[in-house]
Order: C-alpha cells, then sequence, then structure tokens
C-alpha cells in the first residue's frame, strides 16, 4: 500500500512542477527525502513518471506538433515543421553538455542544499525581471529566429543543476531575449519534449535494471497520475500567462528554499 501512495504522490508531485517555473527535479529530491524513497529504483521511478508529463505535452499540443493529416493546410503543416526545427536547434546545445556532464552532476549536485540555492536565486531573478519593462521582439514561435531558439537552448542548460528548473531557465531566457510570455512558455513545452525524452531515455538504458511486478505496478501508476496532472497543469498555465506575471512562482521559489534551509541545515 505504501509503494502505491508513493506512486501517487511522486505522479503528482511531477505532473504539477514539471512545466511550472519552480523545478520539478528538485522537488521530486525533496519529497523523495521525506518519504524515504531512495535507490536505483527510486531514480529509475522519477524518469519514467516524467516521460508521462512529456505525453501530456503531446497530447495537448497535438494539432500544433502533428504535422500530418488532410484537414491541415500546406501553411499549418509549414508552420508546425518550423516549430520541430526550431525546437531541435533549441534541443542541441543540452545533449551535447547533458552527455559531457551529466553523471558528474547528477553525483555532486542532487542534493537538497543545491536545490535550496538555486530554488533562491532563481526566484529571486524572476522577480527582479518580472519587475522590468522588457521589449516584446516576437509574439508567436513563428517569428522566433533559429539564433534565438540556440541561444534558448544554452540557456536551458542551466536547468542541468537540480533546482534551477528547466521551464523557468528557458522561459526567463526567452523574455529576456525578446519573447511574450506565451510564446516563450509555448517554446518551453515544445522544447521539453525532445530534451526529457533524451535524458529520460539514456538514463533509462544506463540503469538496466530487473523489475519485479510491484515495481512495475508503481511505474504505471506513476506514470499515468503524471500525464493527468501536467495536462491539466498545462492547461490552466496557458490561461494563468495570459493575464498574470510570474512574481508568484519567484516568491514560492524563495519560500520554499528558506523552508528547505531551515528543515534539512537546522
Amino acid at each position: 500500500m505504501s509503494d502505491f501512495i508513493n506512486a501517487v504522490i511522486l505522479g503528482i508531485v511531477e505532473g504539477l512542477t514539471e512545466f511550472l517555473p519552480v523545478s520539478s527535479t528538485g522537488h521530486l529530491i525533496i519529497v523523495s527525502e521525506f518519504i524515504n524513497f531512495t535507490g536505483d529504483f527510486a531514480k529509475m521511478f522519477d524518469i519514467v513518471i516524467q516521460m508521462g508529463a512529456i505525453l501530456a505535452v503531446v497530447v495537448y499540443f497535438w494539432e500544433r506538433l502533428i504535422p500530418f493529416g488532410r484537414r491541415k493546410t500546406v501553411s499549418e503543416k509549414a508552420a508546425t515543421w518550423d516549430i520541430w526545427k526550431k525546437t531541435i536547434v533549441g534541443v542541441f546545445p543540452a545533449i551535447v553538455l547533458g552527455a559531457i556532464l551529466g553523471d558528474y552532476i547528477e553525483e555532486k549536485l542532487f542534493n537538497p542544499l543545491t536545490v535550496a540555492v538555486t530554488l533562491l536565486v532563481g526566484g529571486i531573478i524572476l522577480i527582479i525581471i518580472e519587475s522590468r519593462k522588457v521589449r516584446v521582439k516576437f509574439n508567436s514561435i513563428a517569428q522566433l529566429s533559429y539564433q534565438t531558439a540556440f541561444f534558448i537552448g544554452l540557456i536551458q542548460c542551466l536547468a542541468m543543476i537540480p533546482g534551477t528548473s528547466r521551464s523557468a531557465a528557458t522561459i526567463i531566457g526567452a523574455i529576456l531575449l525578446g519573447s511574450s510570455r506565451v510564446a516563450a512558455a509555448e517554446f518551453s513545452f515544445f522544447l521539453a519534449i525532445p530534451t526529457l525524452f533524451a535524458a529520460s531515455g539514456y538514463s533509462l538504458l544506463k540503469s538496466g535494471m530487473a523489475l519485479n511486478t510491484a515495481q512495475i505496478q508503481g511505474l504505471i501508476i506513476g506514470f499515468v497520475v503524471s500525464f493527468l496532472v501536467a495536462w491539466l497543469v498545462i492547461a490552466g498555465f496557458m490561461k494563468y500567462i495570459t493575464r498574470k506575471d510570474f512574481k508568484l512562482f519567484g516568491y514560492y521559489r524563495i519560500f520554499l528554499g528558506v523552508f528547505i534551509l531551515i528543515y534539512f541545515i537546522h
């Protein structure tokens, strides 16, 4: 029963935090410490439920992401291919640096202290950026240049440090480079698909674990819960950013970072 509850809890945490600028990896590290869910299987579990969240992006943006279909016009198909080409350009830096530094970062930085510090720093940066006026140069991914997509991809690499948040890095980076909030969030979602898929696939191949029935059931439960929650979060987040800024997430990051420092260092 405890395994079932852990799977549901972590699935909810992943679904809630993967696409918000608050760091899903950081939350999973902290929650796993609280519920004492650690070890090799725990690492694999985090990867699998992350893939559930990726699937939610594909399902939610299905019409935008699939270039095939009789109902799509030539221009609509071209726009879809344009999204994928810019996404591939954006994901390239993460694939290269992840292959070089991934294992080292996981060994040295995957701990509550790193998460707390990066949450605090990221929260402060988010609030500062939202307090300034940044000139919007493009309002859609169609207006995004390949050079800008590459630079957003470089900034995304900061998210290899747990607590930074891949979503926060890409959204903040895109805004600083002249994106509107909506375009920044959309490109962040699209960039997540190959980024997280590549990272998850690599980690699963590397793990090579043999699983028992209870573990397989736990993976399925976590995957499904993560998918459902992530889909709801994406839908809500896209509506939220059309009316409000990201300061709320900045304050939340600071609060959580301080709480973690007090809890784990006291």
